[in-house]
């Protein structure tokens, strides 16, 4: 399990010394978050993958991690606290982006899983051709 949590915490570190070196508009931890699903999709399986009568250490560092999620949002609350006088002030233009984020995310969302679904049902629909006689 430690081992499994120091890959996490390399790929956050990996994620922020990518972004300080290439200047990437993404938070390093959105980055590193990306690399480490490459390296799992790719190469890493064992590390996710059940083996026999034990779950995984990444699937057992998640779940403690999902687990305890309350307290990760803990200084997110103290910021919004400490920067209140801030969104006393600019509280429309920050609704405004809030929403307008919320439903776009929402639409790309549907829109993403509306195609891919779509792609998954031509793909079983050929495989069961490609079987017939």
């Amino acid at each position: 399990m430690p081992a499994a949590l120091a890959i996490l915490i390399g790929a956050q570190l990996l994620g922020e010394i990518a972004r300080r070196l290439l200047h990437l508009p993404l938070p390093g931890p959105v980055i590193g978050m990306f690399l480490l699903a490459v390296v799992l999709v790719t190469c890493a399986g064992r590390w996710v993958a059940p083996r026999a009568g034990e779950a995984a250490p990444l699937t057992r560092v998640a779940n403690a991690l999902v687990t305890n999620m309350g307290l990760l949002f803990v200084p997110a609350g103290v910021g919004i606290i400490a920067e209140a006088g801030v969104l006393k002030q600019d509280w429309l233009p920050i609704v405004t982006a809030l929403l307008v984020s919320t439903l776009l995310g929402l639409a790309v969302t549907g829109l993403v899983m509306h195609h891919l679904s779509r792609l998954g049902e031509r793909q079983q629909r050929e495989a069961v051709e490609e079987r017939r006689p």
